[in-house]
């Protein structure tokens, strides 16, 4: 994130880091430049999506499925350092719950999980509000908030237009950074 950024977004009261707002529910948030029908197609667009998390074409309609396939190694320049036991490629089976084009879109997420994708205009600006709920436990608490973290870092790279940082490195310093940030 640049620090002009980063200043924004800590004056607006918004923490880079993710926070627990239940047990097993981790919030994010991240203001992004506008306006919100540019943000929203980030979200919902298999090409503009895969540059920042994961592929997939969505039927934009509730109860939908659909797929999201994920290639960390192609988020950033940098394709070296992939962690121990990650594959080069994820896919997961997914499907709409909820939809608000192009305020909010909820999903399932794997085994009993959910993720809620919330925009908000802030002016010329949208914030945008990930919460992901019922996450198994603390182990997969410390990945998902350093996936989310490092996901979303790349997202306001690309919607500025910069570079994004190494994913991999990036996630490996989240990683240590949310294992000392979580409850124990």
């Amino acid at each position: 994130m640049t620090d002009a950024l980063m200043t924004k977004t800590r004056t607006m009261g918004h923490e880079s880091y993710g926070i627990l707002v239940e047990p097993a529910t981790l919030r994010l948030e991240r203001l992004l430049p506008g306006p919100i029908e540019r943000i929203w197609r980030y979200l919902t667009e298999s090409d503009l999506r895969r540059q920042w998390l994961a592929a997939g074409d969505m039927d934009l309609v509730a109860n939908a499925p659909f797929e999201l396939v994920w290639r960390n190694d192609e988020l950033s320049a940098e394709t070296k350092g992939r962690p121990e036991g990650f594959p080069e490629e994820d896919r997961m089976e997914s499907r709409i719950i909820e939809i608000d084009p192009p305020r909010k879109l909820v999903f399932a997420w794997r085994k009993g999980g959910e993720v809620c994708w919330e925009l908000t205009p802030q002016g010329r600006d949208v914030l945008f509000t990930i919460t992901h709920h019922r996450i198994s436990d603390r182990a997969n608490m410390v990945k998902v908030g350093a996936g989310w973290h490092m996901h979303l870092d790349t997202l306001v790279a690309r919607a500025n237009g910069s570079v994004p940082s190494p994913f991999w490195d990036g996630w490996l310093r989240l990683r240590e950074e949310y294992e000392a940030r979580l409850p124990g």
